[in-house]
């Protein structure tokens, strides 16, 4: 058995695989839902014309597959209190990923972090009220944290999103 095949043929876990290929439906379903996640079945079926039978079991199907994870609001962080934004890299000891990662899901304005190959190890989201702020979680709590060897911050000056979506 490859290690892509679980039982039964499925794709195993963590393979990075859909259930399924997507196809320009699903894609403009993902793209719709992505611009607005408060889009009803009604409109979204008439934006991409199909029946909303078929949008509804479409999307229950995309749910259901894992490749609609939720549904969230996008909130403008300098409106919401968090004026200051930096990407956080973490160098870590060999192997500490799972317990690193479990601490880092417990700090107080880290909005998201990712294992990367390459030069560092960890790279986080850090959305904070402040620099005195961001610097009590950086230095306070984050390096802090067993398993943690060294971090490097850089300052987010601007930012933005990109204009196309990949399901388009």
């Amino acid at each position: 058995m490859s290690q892509e095949s679980g039982a039964g043929g499925e794709p195993a876990a963590g393979t990075g695989r859909s259930a399924r290929p997507l196809d320009e439906v699903d894609r403009r379903i993902l793209d719709e839902l992505v611009r607005d996640g408060r889009t009803s079945v009604r409109t979204l079926a008439e934006r991409i014309h199909i029946s909303r039978t078929n949008a509804y079991a479409r999307v229950e199907r995309l749910l259901r597959d894992g490749v609609i994870t939720g549904f969230r609001a996008q909130v403008a962080p300098e409106a919401a209190g968090l004026g200051t934004s930096a990407y956080v890299a973490l160098k870590i000891e060999q192997n500490t990923w799972r317990e690193v990662s479990a601490e880092l899901a417990r700090v107080r304005y880290i909005e998201h972090a990712a294992l990367l190959g390459g030069d560092h190890d960890v790279l986080a989201l850090v959305r904070a009220p402040d620099n005195a702020t961001l610097r009590d979680v950086v230095l306070g709590r984050v390096q802090s944290i067993a398993g943690v060897l060294s971090t490097r911050t850089w300052l987010v000056f601007d930012e933005f999103d990109g204009e196309r979506s990949p399901w388009e």
